[in-house]
């Protein structure tokens, strides 16, 4: 599949997806196609039995991503309309299970942030920055506000959301927002290596995993542990559970099938 904006390459032997923004020209600013665009790749990445894992990036090397495309004129509203998967496709797809990894390699800034927010695992790039520019523009970080106070100390937050001033990269990874801090040429070579480690675990436990811990946040831990989970069950009847025991009894590698 041949996009204008996004490149998406699927590696189905690998079981992984690399999708990279593609307007390096505008710091990878989105536009409304662009994201109409990641929107039809993220449900194709989630309908994929083959695909388990995703890496986004952004192509050059100034910027993951800096948001809404200001001078956009394509727009019929400000700030132009989204899906129900909201920003990038992503922001607010909340059924989406499978482990998305942002290999951030240079500004993420707005929607940018709000992408980082939205995916499971970031890598950032040395020169990295991460930040929602929104209250100097006027505007308020909607999108990054609520995911924010949740994914680093509420002073960190703040001050991000009210002062409008970014993070370096190794801020982000002390505030726990990044995983881990590289040189910029091994970010991608980084996040792949993620991957593969993700891809060794059964893609149907991984995807619980992930769905499970969506639906407890904000419950407390008895209440999310007195639950009774559907996708849990669903892993335990999996012939994946079958194969994992069975590899550990034979000291293999487990193949595993997804299903």
């Amino acid at each position: 599949m041949s996009y204008e904006f996004i490149v998406y390459d699927k590696r189905p032997q690998q079981h992984l997806a690399v999708v990279t923004m593609n307007r390096p020209e505008v710091l990878n600013a989105m536009n409304v196609a662009a994201t109409e665009e990641l929107t039809q790749i993220w449900d194709d990445f989630a309908a994929d039995p083959e695909l388990w894992v995703a890496i986004l990036t952004g192509a050059g090397d100034r910027a993951f991503t800096v948001g809404n495309d200001l001078k956009d004129k394509s727009a019929k509203t400000w700030p132009p309309a989204r899906g129900p998967a909201g920003w990038g496709g992503l922001v607010t797809r909340f059924d989406l299970n499978k482990p998305v990894i942002a290999a951030v390699n240079g500004w993420a800034l707005g929607g940018g942030l709000e992408i980082c927010l939205a995916c499971d695992i970031v890598i950032a790039a040395e020169h990295a920055r991460f930040g929602c520019p929104e209250p100097r523009i006027g505007g308020v970080p909607t999108g990054a506000i609520h995911r924010l106070v949740r994914q680093v100390p509420w002073k960190t937050a703040m001050a991000m959301l009210c002062t409008g001033q970014p993070l370096d990269a190794d801020e982000a990874y002390r505030a726990g927002l990044a995983n881990e801090v590289v040189p910029a040429g091994e970010l991608l070579a980084t996040a792949e290596s993620w991957a593969k480690e993700i891809i060794k675990s059964a893609p149907l436990g991984v995807q619980a995993a992930k769905e499970v811990a969506r639906l407890g946040d904000g419950l407390s831990v008895q209440a999310a542990m007195s639950q009774s989970y559907t996708a849990i069950e669903r892993v335990r009847a999996s012939e994946d559970s079958v194969e994992g025991r069975k590899a550990f009894a034979e000291k293999r590698a487990p193949h595993w099938r997804g299903r």
